[in-house]
């Protein structure tokens, strides 16, 4: 988790983890990251190797590739693989960029 945290400080963008406490999120863009899921390897009945699925939900009330450039960029100059997909979410008014990858526990 602590790998991950370094992760998030230098995109330099403000984040937490699952969700901002009410009356707390900071204007956008903002990051909630999440761990959602494990995809551990497993032998003989034992964990040889556990892994975590990591979500950094990237929120941005207008479409800014120089902020989604800036978290591909950290990811990136850690070898680090990702999925990435985009939703507007229209209750909030925010776009959601969202990364996937898989990260040693």
């Amino acid at each position: 988790m602590e790998k991950l945290v370094e992760i998030m400080k230098a995109t330099g963008i403000p984040f937490a983890y699952d969700h901002f406490a009410e009356g707390e999120s900071p204007e956008p863009p903002f990051i909630c990251y999440l761990l959602p899921a494990s995809d551990n390897f497993a032998a003989d009945g034992a964990v040889y190797f556990k892994a975590n699925e990591v979500h950094i939900e990237l929120y941005t009330d207008f479409k800014d590739l120089s902020v989604e450039q800036k978290v591909e960029a950290v990811l990136d100059e850690r070898g680090i693989f990702y999925e990435k997909s985009e939703t507007w979410i229209e209750s909030e008014k925010l776009y959601e960029v969202l990364f996937i990858f898989e990260m040693e526990a």
